[in-house]
């Protein structure tokens, strides 16, 4: 072994001197520990077997004297020597978690306290969410190891290492490393509706009436959810909820709402009974499940226009002949978004995250009395998502998550097969420090940038690769039963940073041709791999992350390492969130059609609102998003909750309206759902304090 000055990397990621000394103690005391003679002879023998290099990690340096020792003959001090090892990473593991705990008990919440994927949907800090969290740096370790020992497999050993080096560096990051699940799913229920849970590792049988469906559908949910580490989306529910009202009351319920059907003391309507049947499913599915780290699943659902139904809905048919009714249909939806809506005055409800689909044809919705109803129900203060395309091309499987949709055809088995999609896996690609990387070191940052974008798409068919040995030894019943085609679901390549990349590079955050074509340059990079790596059996696609919990990382991570970095949280829009010098329109244009044409696995522009517009207002701006490309969007308006009276309104207001208390808490979206702004991570707290809510003189319409 060469002699030289140079620094090794410590465990931490912390930089230190080599020192010689250390490793000759080390190697002494493993002698004396089994009472075998040594010299300094025999050292420098054993020493001379190791191979240092510029920045090797301790790990590295202990494996080589591990083998260095063998190679001598030294079988018993290599033996000791590993055990010795052993037992202080045991020791160093135990001193962390009690660290862990400590910092966890003391802070403030519990996305706060999470130290690896914190999200706002843990809303209480309690011993059900520390046992969750303790297990977090085992699980990274393992994901980690099962995907690097395919990677080698598939690729060798360096990539590998070119991965780890790029996963610790801060260059990519692999989303949801604590869990072994697969990530979001938007599910067909049609395997349930014929034959129950039984499929999935359940005893209930298929629903046979309202009320077995209403009950048997939070335990599938739940059931569903504990086996994912994302969304579930369930876009057929209040389809199936309609046919089973049908088949209780008749199909034409709907023109007479309020009649008893109820002979009980409650004597109640059927639109009492339907509402009832709201409450029991929803306020369920908002409980904490242990299964998920004590937090509720994260339960999606879709309303249609009648376009995009016909299109999804049109050849599906229940198990007794019968076809979906739309009129039935569209007054569930209604009456769903009607009380849901009102609900949330009562009390905070975050599931289920709403889209809408609408389909649009030249600069307008299709279904004029659907866009006019989305209009209304955004001017009454209800917060969801529109979906908007001109063919029904897509569906969420998360609060944000586009998946084209493969198939829209039927079958006795599976049902609708369109519905069935969703991202197996998610890893984020960090454009701010790659761009920054490549410029700061003399390269080309397209060609680097096309470089990490490689090696992440083979990184994700390693993960493929583990997820297919999961399923053939029948560890993942949701892909065999039919609940989700393993075929139809996305390997996603996420992206974070690309503002702040844009701001290291000179180019003004406006809808303005150089931003434009920065993004597009960028985005078309991806695309191009995704479509490189494209086969019969693997679909990729790119989604701009939540990064609830990475882009702050992300932050905190390239600050530190000396790169520019403008703010506090790398977002997930177009437009810097804190910017109030654009108008409503300027921000439907940054997420309309030229930017995200390359960008198919979706954006969601949050629209930050001060006070709720008009019916007329938003039934203009449906057709700005329609007219811009504009395809997924929501309005954001801070709900204002008393915490001394309770009181919930729909308003961002300053006191509350009811008792005047100015001790009071927001409701606001902190990426895709809703949360109290409190049970935001103590960072997030901050990135929403600076996040600009444009009045309504932001609002300039281009005259007709």
């Amino acid at each position: 072994m060469e002699i030289r000055n140079f620094t090794i990397t410590k465990r931490d990621g912390t930089k230190d001197r080599f020192s010689l000394d250390k490793i000759m103690n080390a190697i002494m005391k493993a002698f004396e520990s089994v009472n075998e003679p040594i010299d300094l002879g025999s050292i420098s023998k054993i020493i001379s077997h190791l191979d240092m290099q510029e920045d090797i990690k301790v790990e590295d340096i202990q494996n080589q004297v591990e083998e260095a020792l063998m190679r001598e003959g030294y079988y018993r001090v290599a033996k000791s020597f590993m055990l010795y090892r052993q037992q202080h990473t045991e020791d160093r593991e135990t001193l962390e978690k009690l660290k862990f705990l400590s910092d966890y008990v003391d802070a403030a919440n519990a996305a706060t306290g999470s130290k690896y994927d914190a999200n706002a949907n843990v809303e209480h800090k309690n011993i059900a969410t520390l046992i969750g969290e303790l297990p977090k740096a085992s699980f990274i370790r393992l994901n980690r190891r099962l995907l690097t020992d395919r990677i080698k497999k598939m690729y060798g050993k360096q990539l590998s290492d070119e991965y780890i080096k790029m996963l610790t560096n801060h260059f990519i990051y692999k989303n949801d490393e604590t869990s072994l699940a697969n990530y979001c799913a938007s599910i067909t229920m049609y395997p349930w509706l014929i034959g129950g849970t039984a499929s999935i590792g359940g005893n209930s049988t298929a629903p046979t009436n309202l009320k077995s469906f209403c009950g048997g559908f939070v335990n599938m949910v739940f059931m569903v959810s504990s086996m994912l580490s994302g969304a579930c989306a369930t876009p057929e529910f209040l389809m199936y909820m309609n046919y089973f009202i049908g088949k209780e009351f008749g199909t034409d319920y709907y023109k007479d709402p309020e009649r008893v059907v109820d002979l009980s003391l409650k004597q109640r309507s059927i639109d009492k009974v339907i509402t009832d049947h709201f409450e029991q499913i929803v306020y369920s599915l908002n409980q904490p499940t242990g299964a998920r780290n004590y937090q509720a699943v994260f339960w999606n659902v879709a309303y249609y226009d009648k376009f995009y139904f016909e299109s999804l809905f049109g050849e599906f048919f229940f198990p007794d002949g019968s076809k979906p009714d739309w009129e039935g249909l569209s007054w569930l939806q209604k009456r769903f978004m009607k009380w849901f809506n009102k609900e949330r005055t009562k009390t905070v409800l975050t599931f289920p995250v709403e889209t809408m689909a609408l389909l649009t044809k030249d600069g307008d919705c299709m279904d004029k009395e659907w866009a006019d109803f989305t209009a209304e129900m955004y001017s009454e203060g209800h917060s969801f998502f529109t979906y908007m395309s001109d063919n029904a091309d897509s569906l969420s499987s998360c609060c944000r998550l586009r998946n084209e949709i493969q198939d829209n055809g039927f079958s006795y088995t599976l049902g609708a097969g369109g519905v069935s999609t969703g991202s197996k896996s998610v890893l984020t690609i960090n454009l701010n420090r790659c761009i920054q990387y490549a410029v700061n070191n003399g390269k080309d940052y397209r060609e680097y940038l096309t470089e990490v974008i490689d090696l992440c798409h083979k990184v994700q068919l390693a993960y493929n690769e583990n997820l297919k040995e999961l399923q053939a030894n029948g560890m993942l019943p949701l892909f065999d039963a039919g609940y989700i085609n393993i075929g139809r679901q996305y390997l996603t390549i996420g992206i974070n940073g690309m503002v702040e990349a844009a701001e290291f590079m000179g180019i003004e955050i406006t809808d303005n041709p150089k931003y434009l074509a920065f993004v597009q340059e960028i985005l078309g990079l991806v695309e191009k791999k995704n479509k490189e790596y494209h086969t019969k059996d693997v679909l990729f696609n790119c989604e701009m992350i939540p990064a609830e919990n990475v882009g702050v990382k992300h932050a905190k991570w390239d600050r530190e390492d000396g790169y520019f970095v403008p703010r506090d949280c790398y977002n997930s829009y177009f437009y810097v969130v804190e910017d109030d010098s654009l108008n409503i329109i300027d921000k439907f244009k940054l997420h309309g059609a030229p930017y995200i044409q390359h960008l198919t696995g979706g954006s969601a522009l949050h629209m930050n609102l001060e006070e709720h517009l008009s019916k007329t207002q938003y039934r203009q701006l449906l057709c700005v998003a329609a007219k811009e490309g504009c395809n997924y969007f929501t309005f954001n308006v801070p709900n204002t909750l008393c915490n001394d009276c309770g009181c919930i309104d729909k308003r961002y207001l300053h006191e509350c309206p009811k008792c005047g208390s100015k001790n009071i808490d927001y409701m606001t979206r902190i990426i895709g759902y809703l949360k109290r702004v409190s049970n935001f991570s103590v960072a997030r707290q901050q990135e929403e304090h600076r996040r600009f809510y444009a009045g309504k003189e932001k609002l300039v319409l281009e005259k007709a």
